[in-house]
């Protein structure tokens, strides 16, 4: 999901006139933006991305919205803009080079163990191409998903 359609599958729809106190409900993806993401995810799966290491050994990570995102770029260029939006340009960056399948498969559900915190990955981060594979059913293993509560 790109970081400007999350923006935009999670405005609320107008409440109705006659409950004007009841809180509105998220809109709802369509069935085209779903099968877009689903074919976007397949692509991440198979695609060698790079993610950075911190100065202190570990997988760079940012936690947003209650959530530990690990940072993962499609290319060099990429990590470059990142660096530089960090102000941190002039150091030389360490980083892994990862299928998309073993962030999602592998190292979410760990991070997400060990921290105690819900992980997902975040593709491109500051680029407008961004996008997110958030804690998710039939994005993550079962253990990693964080429970939205949007069970009847």
């Amino acid at each position: 999901m790109r970081l400007s359609d999350l923006a935009d599958t999670s405005m609320a729809t107008p409440a109705r006139a006659s409950a004007p106190t009841s809180a509105p409900a998220p809109a709802e993806p369509s069935v085209a933006a779903l099968r877009e993401f689903a074919v976007l995810l397949g692509e991440f799966r198979r695609t060698a991305v790079l993610v950075p290491i911190d100065p202190y050994g570990s997988l760079w990570t940012a936690e947003h919205g209650g959530v530990r995102w690990i940072c993962a770029f499609s290319n060099e260029e990429c990590l470059a803009r990142f660096a530089r939006a960090q102000g941190d340009a002039g150091r030389e960056w360490e980083y892994r080079t990862l299928l998309g399948a073993r962030l999602l498969d592998v190292l979410v559900p760990k991070l997400t163990a060990a921290s105690g915190v819900p992980a997902g990955v975040a593709l491109d981060a500051g680029s407008d191409d961004g996008m997110v594979f958030p804690p998710v059913e039939g994005v993550v293993p079962d253990s990693a998903v964080v429970d939205l509560g949007g069970g009847a």
